[in-house]
């Protein structure tokens, strides 16, 4: 089981994007690597298409999962992930640092 989902809130620890925070667009599990909001940015020349413009767009690259970590909903600090099972039964994950339920 992933530890970063679509939508979480992330931290980039290392590369030249190192302190930027983002959300998670998309995961490649296979690949163990992640597309965040705004970070890794690279330049692509694409070709006009139909209702769509040609030229130098800018977009997000993935970055591999060692490199980014959970922002802790407490103190906005990026955190590791642990998993805990409620008293109901489900299985959530938490924020290692403030105890923090993650997803509800």
């Amino acid at each position: 089981m992933l530890k970063i989902r679509k939508g979480d809130k992330v931290v980039v620890l290392a590369g030249r994007d190192k302190g930027k925070e983002g959300e998670v667009l998309r995961v490649l599990a296979d690949e163990n690597r992640a597309i965040v909001q705004g970070v890794n940015m690279v330049k692509r020349h694409t070709r006009q298409r139909p209702g769509e413009p040609g030229g130098i767009v800018e977009k997000e690259s993935a970055i591999h999962m060692s490199n980014v970590a959970h922002k802790d909903p407490k103190s906005s600090k990026p955190t590791r992930v642990g998993f805990k099972v409620l008293a109901d039964g489900k299985k959530v994950r938490v924020a290692r640092a403030s105890g923090e339920v993650i997803d509800g």
